[in-house]
């Protein structure tokens, strides 16, 4: 099932901080995060990954996500 999040993840740079906390919550290539557009959209496609965990592993690594 796929997921989708409102973050404020803006850049490469960002990407590269969150990563290791995605992959521990989501898995490898389970995540991507489309910083072309203004909400900034996280879509996490792993299934059985509660939304409050993908949120929780976000909000550790420095950023905010609500779910849309």
């Amino acid at each position: 099932m796929e997921q989708q999040f409102k973050t404020n993840i803006k850049c490469g740079g960002c990407i590269a901080t969150i990563t290791p906390f995605l992959n521990q919550a989501a898995g490898e290539n389970a995540w991507k995060v489309d910083t072309a557009i203004p909400e900034k959209v996280l879509t996490v496609s792993a299934a059985g990954v509660p939304a409050d965990a993908i949120i929780e592993a976000v909000q550790k690594a420095g950023f905010k996500a609500e779910k849309l």
